[in-house]
């Protein structure tokens, strides 16, 4: 048990875990805190970058030293050494600065994001004008995708075991799949509005949210309530599919639609293959997804909760037994929640 939730001065606008016991949370004011957890206690920070912290995007480490992090804030990403013996860092101590948007209206704020692939060599980021583009993290040169979205690009990520492709969502209700190098389109798909009979909600399908697994199953959250999860690209041992010339995650036959909630599906995890779900007012339910003797995708919902202290969910991120949301509290300004979740046990609330 934590011996108190973690509260914040602002609200709590990015979470990441920079290794498998700490976890960054970004916050609307610019700053960033460092948690060992369990304890609620900041061991680092980062201060006065100017800009929210919309997202933090760090290479996977097997040490339980932090993993340097990239934090995205207006149009630039600042890299960060958080394993430094410097308590607390500021613009002046990053260890790099990359300018990703083309002006102020391209901004990485919102519900833009970072993302870093496998192999920890390019950095994906998506913007506010609809942008999808990768850095070379090697020379810094940055590119951006030929096609864009055309409203606020919200979410992209690097597509597993396949350091050349990437995927975004965004509120234009597209999905779409680029070749990294050549900056081009290989795929897409377009989310249409559920007929109104259907007793779904009247928002737009706004993509707010993505996932992928390690072997690149797919799930998208939308404004409307729904998860799709897209199974044509994920790596399977049945021996009787060879390998794709590329990633096939947008194939809508071989997808599935499940109604999640009545409210916007803001955030999305999957812990192992378990697919976790949020919405923007805390409601939390899980949903294990399996394959049936026709090989097709089927989810059953295991266990749902409701957040108690974060009254508008901005992000939400799962590592080993902990699951974490962070957003506003109910006083307007920052808070966290981590909650400690098991297969073989009832979900424990740790921090409430």
């Amino acid at each position: 048990m934590l011996p108190s939730p973690i509260s914040l001065p602002a609200a709590a606008s990015s979470l990441a875990f920079a290794s498998s016991t700490h976890l960054c949370v970004g916050s609307d004011d610019g700053s960033l805190r460092l948690y060992h957890l369990p304890s609620p206690k900041v061991v680092r920070a980062v201060k006065s970058l100017g800009h929210e912290i919309a997202s933090i995007a760090c290479a996977r480490t097997t040490t339980d030293e932090p993993a340097d992090v990239w934090l995205a804030s207006g149009r630039r990403a600042f890299l960060f050494r958080l394993a430094s013996p410097q308590l607390i860092q500021s613009l002046e101590d990053a260890l790099d600065v990359l300018d990703l948007g083309e002006d102020d209206e391209d901004a990485l704020n919102e519900r833009s994001q970072l993302s870093m692939n496998d192999n920890a060599r390019h950095l994906a980021f998506s913007t506010d004008a609809g942008a999808v583009g990768t850095v070379e993290l090697s020379t810094k040169h940055v590119a951006q995708m030929k096609t864009r979205h055309s409203s606020i690009c919200g979410t992209v990520k690097c597509v597993p075991d396949r350091p050349g492709e990437i995927v975004s969502g965004g509120y234009d209700s597209a999905l779409l799949h680029f070749d990294r190098a050549q900056g081009t389109l290989l795929s897409r798909l377009d989310i249409a509005a559920p007929p109104p009979s259907s007793g779904v909600s009247l928002s737009p399908p706004f993509v707010l949210a993505t996932a992928l697994t390690p072997t690149a199953l797919f799930a998208v959250g939308t404004a409307d309530g729904r998860v799709w999860l897209g199974g044509g690209g994920e790596k399977r041992h049945t021996g009787k599919k060879k390998r794709s010339r590329k990633w096939e995650g947008l194939k809508e036959d071989e997808g599935l639609w499940v109604q999640v909630a009545e409210g916007p599906v803001v955030a999305l995890t999957f812990s192992g293959r378990e697919l976790v779900t949020c919405t923007l007012l805390g409601k939390i339910s899980a949903y294990a997804v399996v394959r049936g003797a026709d090989g097709k995708l089927e989810a059953e919902q295991t266990w749902a909760l409701e957040t108690h202290n974060v009254t508008k969910v901005n992000a939400m991120v799962t590592q080993g037994e902990w699951l974490v949301v962070g957003g506003f509290g109910h006083n307007g300004k920052g808070a966290v929640e981590v909650i400690s979740i098991s297969q073989d046990q009832d979900v424990d609330r740790t921090v409430s």
